[in-house]
């Protein structure tokens, strides 16, 4: 089931990489604005701090934002999903191949995402985004917490440590069922990483597990949805093939700083990420209550 995944994420690899090489060549003369040096330095940050679990797409959005990359504010959706989309492929192959994680516990969850993203897309979306928001927001900032408490040695929820690779029975069907719901929930701006590491943990799982899950999760959705953008050039080309090029060198640092990393030490980084994650979709919920 492994090399399956693997087969079908470098798939999509090589049709990201020739749809995109095609549509830049054909405009060679008409790259767009945006400066080499400074969307590369952005690209390198982001999926660097994508790897750690952070999440690319607000860090982006800003950066592009304060640097003023971006020749017109439409074209952001189409660059954050072009531009992102080969790094977080190798992302996941890379944690897909490194780290060890049972085949069936993988697949399922990756699966369940997935098929919770496509249900969502017609469904979810109907939801007042900013509740969910700020719910989900205060259900990550709990959770860390609980977390922390554990790590601290104050709490014992979950037995004797987190070292398991696999789910089974009903662990599974929570985990399977919990992904579809996260995966339902990114089609409203709810990020699948954050809540994927929290129950994972939960479940008891090893930590660096959740990393080729939350990122086989969402490597599956970016291409697709990076195709229609590619197609139709509703995105900054020069700005995304600079984001694209150097992202994937973050990726393979940090990577490589993950993975080397003491297990204590990577669960308190996850819980901070998680902390972090939480306080931003409550912020972004109040202020869109105060817009409205």
């Amino acid at each position: 089931m492994v090399q399956v995944v693997l087969t079908i994420l470098g798939i999509f690899a090589v049709m990201q990489a020739v749809l995109m090489g095609r549509d830049l060549l054909a405009n060679k003369g008409n790259l767009g604005g945006g400066s080499w040096i400074v969307s590369g330095l952005i690209g390198f940050v982001t999926d660097f701090l994508d790897t750690l679990g952070i999440g690319c797409f607000a860090p982006t959005a800003m950066l592009l934002d304060l640097t003023k990359q971006l020749d017109q504010d439409r074209l952001l959706p189409g660059t954050l999903n072009v531009g992102h989309a080969i790094p977080v492929l190798v992302e996941a192959m890379i944690f897909i191949t490194v780290v060890d994680v049972a085949p069936l516990t993988l697949f399922a969850l990756i699966a369940a995402a997935t098929v919770g993203s496509f249900v969502g897309s017609r469904t979810v979306t109907k939801l007042p985004e900013k509740t969910v928001q700020f719910w989900m927001g205060w259900a990550l900032i709990a959770t860390a917490v609980l977390m922390a408490l554990r790590q601290t040695g104050m709490i014992n929820l979950l037995g004797a440590g987190n070292t398991a690779t696999a789910l089974t029975g009903g662990r599974l069907l929570i985990g399977v069922v919990g992904n579809f719901i996260f995966g339902a929930l990114m089609t409203i701006g709810v990020g699948l990483y954050a809540p994927c590491m929290a129950m994972v943990y939960m479940l008891g799982l090893n930590p660096l597990v959740a990393f080729p899950i939350m990122m086989g999760s969402c490597a599956g959705l970016m291409p697709v949805a990076s195709v229609n953008f590619i197609k139709s050039g509703d995105y900054a080309r020069k700005v995304s093939l600079a984001i694209t090029v150097c992202g994937v060198f973050g990726v393979f640092i940090a990577a490589k700083f993950v993975t080397g990393l003491n297990l204590d030490v990577l669960t308190w980084i996850i819980i901070v990420v998680i902390i972090y994650t939480g306080i931003t979709y409550i912020r972004k919920s109040l202020k869109k209550s105060v817009s409205n």
